[in-house]
């Protein structure tokens, strides 16, 4: 049983009606202090919340109960699904994110993390593809918790699915502004995924912010916004298994 630091927010409401939660969606604080984040997450004036926050060193605060609706998310859309706070579990790790000094998650936090999140997996029942980011969910909005969370170490709790495919080649396939089938089934991947429908075949910045996304994600030793084929590989790869 985890021992939580219960701080309790103001800033929660009641599920939708026969609303099941089967997603996580993972956050960095992007606060220069845990401190600063949670007393933020608690200020009924900046209508926000998160069930949990987890600090750097594996304290865990609890915010929100899990049988609330926590406001995390905000706009946002996930296989098919827009409002994910409906049907969500959001959990802040504290990092001070792109604009204060964005830095690896050390291992206390996130072991912690993964105690928490198996937890939460045995209660409510949540599948391996239903572990994400805040970016994922909102790609043109958000880019947490960025190319240093350890995904794959969370996959091999369950907490998660990656890619073992290999992806060395950068050689690129397409990029912003193109057009064409190759854009076309690009867009159309990402959807398969689980992103927000794009623009057919069609290269703009909604495709490159998503596909930054995946790369966030997926392939994170190389974000770019460009399709390149290790891409294309990983890309083809996360689709099959989540549509499977």
């Amino acid at each position: 049983m985890h021992n939580f630091i219960e701080q309790p927010s103001p800033n929660w409401n009641e599920r939708p009606s026969g609303c099941v939660v089967d997603t996580v969606v993972l956050h960095y604080t992007g606060m220069k202090t845990g401190a600063e984040a949670i007393a933020r997450l608690c200020d009924a004036d900046a209508q926000v919340s998160a069930h949990y926050v987890v600090e750097e060193d594996g304290r865990v605060y609890q915010l929100v109960s899990e049988e609330k609706r926590a406001w995390h998310a905000g706009i946002s859309h996930w296989q098919g699904r827009d409002n994910i706070n409906d049907c969500s579990i959001g959990i802040e790790l504290v990092n001070p994110g792109a604009e204060f000094g964005y830095c690896a998650f050390p291992a206390p936090q996130i072991n912690e993390l993964i105690t928490l999140l198996s937890g939460i997996k045995k209660r409510h029942g949540i599948p391996a593809a239903r572990f994400i980011g805040h970016s994922d969910i909102a790609p043109l909005r958000k880019i947490d918790p960025g190319e240093l969370f350890p995904w794959r170490e969370l996959a091999d709790y369950g907490l998660g699915v990656i890619s073992n495919r290999p992806c060395l080649n950068h050689s690129i396939i397409a990029r912003k502004g193109d057009v064409g089938d190759v854009v076309c089934g690009l867009n159309k991947l990402l959807g398969i995924v689980g992103y927000h429908k794009l623009d057919g075949g069609n290269f703009g910045p909604g495709t490159e912010e998503t596909l930054r996304a995946f790369q966030m994600h997926w392939r994170p030793e190389h974000v770019t916004g460009e399709l390149d084929i290790g891409t294309q590989s990983v890309l083809s790869d996360i689709a099959e298994q989540l549509s499977s």
